[in-house]
């Protein structure tokens, strides 16, 4: 991916941060919500995001809707809605750069044996 792509998502992410009246620090937990398949299957990228990679980030949960479209729901303390965000248009390393810039970190990896 080139830096140019990354700066430009980097600055609408917080214009549209700004514009929306919130801050990151508000942002507590988030939602993704997706069919299983249907839509999904013609997004290959994102399925296996959805399904490999959101199960490993702190406060991200996956819920799953019969036909609806992958969207990143960002929430405050509350559980009220701050932003939706598509995820249709962007790749696997998309969404995970999307969700790292929201603040959403990788569970710790469990090495006891």
């Amino acid at each position: 991916m080139s830096l140019k792509f990354n700066i430009v998502l980097l600055l609408l992410s917080v214009l549209f941060a700004v514009i929306t009246g919130y801050e990151q620090s508000d942002v507590a937990s988030a939602r993704i919500e997706s069919c299983r398949g249907c839509s999904l299957n013609r997004l290959p990228e994102v399925k296996r995001f959805i399904f490999e990679d959101a199960p490993n980030y702190e406060r991200l949960e996956v819920k799953f809707i019969t036909g609806a479209d992958p969207e990143l729901i960002l929430l405050n303390d509350g559980d009220q809605e701050l932003e939706r965000l598509p995820l249709a248009h962007l790749s696997r390393s998309e969404c995970n750069e999307l969700i790292q810039s929201k603040g959403f970190t990788k569970k710790a990896k469990n090495t006891e044996f």
